[in-house]
Parts: structure tokens; sequence; C-alpha cells
């Protein structure tokens, strides 16, 4: 029995590890709002977080049968959730970013 990450699998673990970076990236912006460099990580982290939710939502929109099965969905999941949660650390960042210019 060999263990194969067929198309069902590679897709989904590949959105969860962008959305993944979304969430690293998003947490870095956040952290250092307000200095050189901070608004366009923001971005970056919105765009990943972005891409990885609206992957695993199709993924796991468009999956045969449930979790456990080897479609991906669990994988799915993941990327879905850590694309939101990317997301919105992401339009913080960017929201603490662009008051600080404004006030300083």
């Amino acid at each position: 029995m060999s263990y194969e990450l067929g198309e069902g699998r590679l897709v989904p673990s590949i959105a969860a590890l962008i959305a993944l970076a979304g969430v690293v990236v998003g947490g870095w912006a956040l952290a250092r709002a307000g200095r050189a460099g901070a608004e366009r990580a923001a971005a970056a982290a919105m765009t990943a977080g972005l891409v990885g939710a609206v992957v695993g939502g199709l993924h796991a929109a468009n999956a045969a049968g449930g979790l456990g099965t080897g479609n991906g969905l669990a994988g799915a999941v993941v990327a879905l959730v850590l694309g939101a949660i990317a997301t919105v650390i992401a339009g913080l960042a960017l929201l603490r970013t662009r008051r600080r210019v404004k006030q300083g």
C-alpha cells in the first residue's frame, strides 16, 4: 500500500499553505503597522487569504464524499478557515497602517 498525494489532496493542501502564509505575513504586517513595507505586506496577506479561501471553498463545494475519503475535503476546510483568518488580520493591518499614516 503506497500513499499518493493526488490532485484531490494536492490542490487544497497548496491552498492551505498559501492561506497559512497569508496569516503569517498578515500577523507580521499587523505587528509592524505604520512602518515601511507594512501596507504592502498587508495587501499581500489579503491576496493570499482570499486565494486560499476561494480555492478551498470551491474545492469543498465540489468534493465528492465526506471527510476521510481522500478527496481533500479536510484540506479545503482548513484552507477556507485559514484564508478567512488571513483576510481579517490583513484587513486590520491595513486599517491600522492607514490610521497611522494619517496621524503622523
